[in-house]
């Protein structure tokens, strides 16, 4: 019987105002928790990442699902992707936007279709044939991400817009008592972007990747930039090579950092049940549950360890 570790991200961030923190800080406790329960009770290591991702989806403080970022036009349009270690399946959605929980979505497409990836319209017919309700777009929109896209395009007319600083995503991956990986990550894609614009939480090997012999890791941060390095293989390569967890995500870090200028993070197990979160971004929100402890964080400095009920 293998330990059972869950790990979740509530994305790269450059920074997070003091009066969000404390509700930033539970929503990602209450995702590994949730994530762990799913663990303790016998399920497998894809229920874990799903539970715990669609609990970030749910909270408004979370750049996925409700609480998503809006493109140009005001519109919330979300991408989300997981996959399973134990036989590389996979799936993955992008510019979904009616449905509350895309990482739902992305884990019917890998069980009930022959392919890997439904986009847009496809995606939504998708959704209908399989039960999932649509809901209105609104219902996604808070008043948070209103004011942030007003003042996305106020400052790219005044040509000081910063992409590094909506760095928003969620993720989660895990490994399950039979020794099973997993990974899912969910986003509403950076503030402003044009309409269609997708970028690597969707895309197998960017946004995540999981294969029982290497591990599982789910990444956030500057969507084009890890698309470019290919982040979440990249990582495992190197994992592949022999360096430990950290060592492998200090190195494609870095590596995105110094080939592309662009910045983010990454949550990592294997199916020994070592972990690792590492990231170049100001902040990053997560939290580690194994062997009854829960570890969690926001900046780097700040890291606490507490007995899970």
């Amino acid at each position: 019987m293998n330990s059972a570790v869950i790990v979740v991200h509530g994305g790269g961030a450059s920074c997070i105002s003091k009066d969000r923190k404390e509700r930033v800080r539970q929503g990602i406790v209450k995702a590994a928790t949730v994530g762990y329960n799913i663990l303790k009770e016998g399920g497998s290591a894809v229920d874990a990442v799903e539970g715990a991702v669609v609990v970030l989806e749910d909270d408004a403080e979370f750049n996925a699902g409700h609480g998503s970022v809006l493109n140009e036009n005001g519109e919330v349009e979300m991408d989300a992707s997981i996959m399973n270690g134990k036989d590389l399946s996979a799936g993955a959605v992008s510019a979904v936007r009616c449905v509350a929980n895309p990482i739902k979505l992305a884990r019917l497409v890998m069980e009930k279709t022959h392919h890997c990836f439904l986009t847009d319209q496809g995606a939504a017919k998708f959704a209908a044939d399989n039960g999932i309700p649509a809901i209105p777009g609104e219902q996604l929109v808070t008043e948070r991400n209103k004011k942030r896209l007003e003042k996305e395009k106020h400052e790219k007319c005044a040509q000081k817009s910063d992409p590094q600083k909506s760095l928003g995503t969620v993720g989660a991956v895990a490994v399950d008592c039979r020794g099973n990986v997993a990974y899912a990550t969910s986003t509403g894609g950076i503030v402003n972007k044009m309409l269609g614009r997708v970028g690597d939480t969707p895309c197998i090997g960017s946004g995540g990747y999981a294969d029982n012999d290497i591990g599982a890791i789910s990444t956030t941060g500057h969507g084009e930039s890890i698309l470019k390095v290919n982040l979440a293989r990249l990582t495992l390569f190197h994992v592949e090579q022999g360096k430990t967890l950290e060592e492998a995500a200090e190195a494609s870090l870095g590596y995105m950092k110094s080939k592309v200028k662009g910045v983010g993070g990454v949550i990592v197990v294997n199916k020994a049940g070592d972990w690792a979160v590492k990231w170049t971004s100001a902040s990053m929100p997560w939290a580690a549950a194994k062997d009854g402890k829960l570890h969690s964080g926001i900046d780097l400095s700040d890291t606490s360890v507490t007995d899970l009920p």
